[in-house]
Order: structure tokens, then sequence, then C-alpha cells
């Protein structure tokens, strides 16, 4: 009989502990599931505390958990900026429309983000618009599908597509079962495991553990290895090379708080009362998850520059720098964790992209055009299933996505999808909330223009030999180098999108004042 690997078999124990507990929180969602606005958003069902580890387990995404590694990994110390920034760009962008957000969404009864864009302007063509960028978010899913997959073919010893459909099943029993209730329960769990790994790794980070000379022997190792490692923008790496880079990764995070995967939890909270304390944790464990970055550092001193050969990638830093350096049983029960931070953000754009179909097109598009048709009750029990179908096709197209882009760094993949997104969205939403005068016209404008600009930018569909010689020939050149970077390209399509708003809203007839009253009214 041949031996089990030690690790495999450790992983393998703790991946069904896992999955046997996601799947009775799927059930237990399902106990509390009473319709389809339930099944959406849970909506006023958890308090603070528990919403706050969901929230920062759904923002945080394999993304931070294996790609940012990946990236430190890379580029050396410089990748820390991101590890901070990041988190004061989200949760900034939630606290400036949280109660905006809640009290319109509770006054309409908006199940998506998608909807209550639609209500805010009163237009059916945003909804639907916002609705049908939001698939773009299929790329966002295959990272965390991806991410997952880095896990299971580490520890489990699988092949990359098995890992894949591996991880795609889990998802897909247990939200199917729950939605956002299964969702948020799974998430809150999630999260706090989440923090602990963190908090291990920002401890190993500190003290140089494995490393010789401590710190300060890591950081000896790293100059070694490349000068550019230790420097506090890193010259040889496009992404965070100067102080653009940094304020381009603030700017560019802005929405991501209120993007449908994340912004759908703001209505779960129980009481406008707990929104300040909501924040605050959110905030405090926002800034706490990115410290998983400095394993991608640490993992660089242990194992050099060996994840940078052909056939491994720098995605696995984390699995690798735990495989080499924990006993055996540990690093199984950490990758859990990391597996933890996959799913915890992989649920919440299942549940949201499923309410596309559900709720944005069959709710509120399909079945107002055949009045008469569908009794109310009819309505919500088609949409239920309608949300559940949705799950199964969401997840086997993002398996797709995720094996045609398994090359790709995971943080850099899921901006494909959120980049112009949240380029679209960050005019009708901010704008939405402040600005009174902000018109429907506005809003598709800068939608528009801001979405186009990132995709004409990020494509390098912009090509600096039309202009020649001149301001324009030297502006063209330097949009080009930003190609590669997407949260510079975000962060410009933001700008034209708001400036876009901001003419269109002025060149056209006011809104009316008693549907702003509504909005707006207290």
């Amino acid at each position: 009989m041949m031996d089990l690997d030690p690790l495999v078999a450790w992983s393998w124990f703790f991946l069904c502990l896992y999955v046997g507990l996601m799947v009775f929180f799927g059930f237990v969602g399902l106990a509390r599931v009473r319709g389809s606005d339930d099944f959406a958003t849970a909506r006023g069902s958890y308090g603070p505390m528990f919403l706050a580890f969901a929230m920062t387990a759904t923002a945080a995404s394999g993304a931070t958990f294996l790609g940012l590694p990946g990236l430190a990994y890379q580029a050396g110390l410089s990748v820390l900026w991101y590890a901070l920034i990041y988190p004061l760009g989200v949760y900034s962008g939630v606290l400036l429309c949280l109660h905006a957000v809640r009290r319109a969404g509770e006054r309409f009864g908006s199940r998506s983000i998608p909807e209550y864009l639609g209500d805010r302007y009163d237009s059916e063509a945003l909804r639907i618009l916002t609705a049908l960028c939001s698939l773009a978010l299929l790329f966002y899913l295959a990272g965390q599908l991806l991410s997952g997959a880095v896990m299971f073919t580490q520890l489990l010893g699988l092949d990359t597509f098995t890992a894949l459909c591996v991880t795609a099943v889990v998802l897909m029993v247990y939200v199917a079962l729950g939605g956002a209730h299964a969702d948020i329960l799974t998430d809150g769990v999630q999260g706090a495991l989440m923090l602990l790994l963190a908090l291990l790794l920002l401890w190993m980070f500190l003290v140089g553990f494995g490393v010789e000379g401590g710190f300060r022997g890591m950081l000896r190792s790293l100059e070694a290895q490349d000068p550019a490692l230790v420097a506090p923008l890193n010259p040889g790496f496009t992404l965070f090379d100067s102080r653009w880079d940094l304020f381009a990764v603030f700017m560019a995070h802005l929405p991501l708080g209120l993007l449908p995967h994340v912004g759908n939890k703001l209505w779960a909270l129980k009481s406008d009362r707990d929104q300040r304390r909501f924040i605050v944790l959110a905030f405090l464990f926002g800034l706490i998850l990115p410290a998983i970055t400095c394993g991608g550092i640490l993992a660089r001193v242990l194992l050099g520059d060996a994840l940078l050969d052909a056939g491994n990638h720098p995605n696995n830093a984390i699995p690798a720098l735990f495989i080499a350096t924990l006993p055996t049983w540990v690093a199984a029960l950490i990758g859990a964790g990391v597996l933890a931070a996959v799913m915890s953000t992989a649920d919440g754009l299942v549940v949201s992209t499923g309410q596309i179909f559900a709720n944005d097109i069959f709710r509120l598009s399909i079945a107002p055009r055949f009045p008469g048709r569908f009794s109310e009750a009819a309505v919500d029990r088609i949409g239920l299933t309608i949300g559940r179908i949705a799950t199964v096709l969401v997840l086997l197209t993002a398996i797709a996505l995720a094996w045609s882009t398994r090359d790709m760094n995971i943080a850099l993949l899921v901006w494909v999808g959120i980049g112009g997104m949240m380029a679209a969205t960050a005019a009708p939403m901010f704008l939405g909330v402040f600005w009174r005068r902000a018109t429907r016209s506005g809003a598709i404008c800068g939608f528009v223009a801001g979405g186009a600009t990132f995709a004409v930018l990020h494509l390098a569909l912009l090509d600096a030999a039309w202009f020649t010689g001149g301001a324009l020939a030297s502006a063209a050149a330097w949009l080009e180098v930003q190609a590669v970077n997407p949260y510079a390209c975000a962060t410009l399509g933001i700008g034209v999108s708001v400036l876009t708003m901001i003419a269109v809203s002025l060149a056209t007839r006011p809104p009316d004042a008693a549907y702003l009253e509504q909005v707006f009214g207290e």
C-alpha cells in the first residue's frame, strides 16, 4: 500500500472539516430564507461585529491572501504600501456612502447595487447597464477560484482543473442553499479565521521567522538578492515605482466597498444605530488583514527566487512558505485559513452575480412587462429559483475563465473585472450621495465614460504614435505606460467619469424635487 504524504493527509482532514462546516451554514441559511429578498440581501439580520467580520472577509479575497504576497515576493517592501493604502481607500468609500445607501435602499427595497443606482436616478436604463456590466465581475470570481485551486494543488496534490472544480462545487452547494444568509454566516466565521492568520504572518515577518539574524537578517538577505527589493519604491516594478502609483491605489479602491458583492451586505445590518460601530470594526479588521502581504517578503528570503522559475509561480508564495517553515499539520490547518479567504469573496460574488438574472433582469425588467401574468408570490418564487440556477451557471462560466487565465497573477486578474466597474460606478455612486443636482443623463454618461476609459487604457488601445510631438504626444506616451497598471487605469477612469457626469448633469434638466425628497428625505 502506498504511503500518503502527511501534508496531503492533514490537508484532506482539515478540508473535510471546513467543507462540512460551510455546508452546515448553508443549511442554516436555508432555514432563514423566507423569500427572494432574504436570499438576496438577508436584510436587517446581523449585528455589527459579525457583519464587520463578514464584510472584511469579502473585501479581502484571495487576491489579498495569495495575489498580494505574490506581488511582494516579486517586488519586495514597496508592496507594503499597497497593503496599507488599499483598506484606507475601501473603507473611506464605505464610510462616505453607508448611511445614504442604507437609507435609500430600505426606502426603495433595493436588493442589489444596480437596483439601488436605478432607484437613485429613477432610471431603468442605468440599472440594466450596471447589472450587465457587473457580469465583468466574473473575472473577479475566476480569480477567487484560481486562488482556491492554488491551495488545493499545493496542499492536496490535485491537478489545476480538478482543483478548480472542487472549489466551485463547495461554493455551489452552500450558496445555492442559503444565498446571502449562507454568504454572511460563512464569511463571518472565515473573517475571524483570516484575522488570526494575518496576525500570525505579521508576527513571523516582524521576528524574521526562520531567518538567521531575525528581522535585520531578513532585510540584509533581501538587499543581497536585489537592492530594489528593500527600496520604498521599486524602480524596476511598474505598479509601485512612483507616488502616483500609490495615489492610484487609494483612488481605485474607493468604490470597492460598494461593488455589488460587498455593498449588498450594508442592508444586512440590523439597525441604523449600529452603523458607526460597524464601520469602525470593519475598518480596524480591514487594516489588519493585508498584513498577509508580509508573508510574500518572508517567502522571498527563505525560498530565494525559486518561484520565479518556469513551472512555478509567485502566487504560490504563501502555501510554499507554510510548507517550508511549519509543522505539517499546522501548514495544512493554515492552508484551510487561506482557502477561507478565497471562499469569503467568491460566495458574495456568486450571490450578487446571480441576482443580476433573478432580480435586475427577471423581477424588475421582465415581470413588470406582463401585468397580471405573475402574482407577487409567483415573482418571488420564480426569482428564488432563478437565483439558485444562476449560481450554478455563474460558477461554470467562472471555471472556464479561471482555466484560461491560470498563468496570471491573481491580484491583477481580479482587476480585469473590477477595474472597469469601479471606474464606471464611482461617479454615479459618490455624486449621487452628495450632489442633488446629479441627473439621470449625467449618471449614464459618467458610467459609460468611466468604464470605456478603463477599457481603452488597460487594453492598450491608445497608441502614442498617433500624435506627433508636443504635449499631446507626451501625454499619450505616459498613458501608454499606464496600460499595465490596472489601479492607474481605474483612477483615470474615475476622473473621467466624475468630470463627464458633472458636465452632463449641469447641461441637462435638474431632477424632480419631489423624487429627490424620496431619496434624501429623512
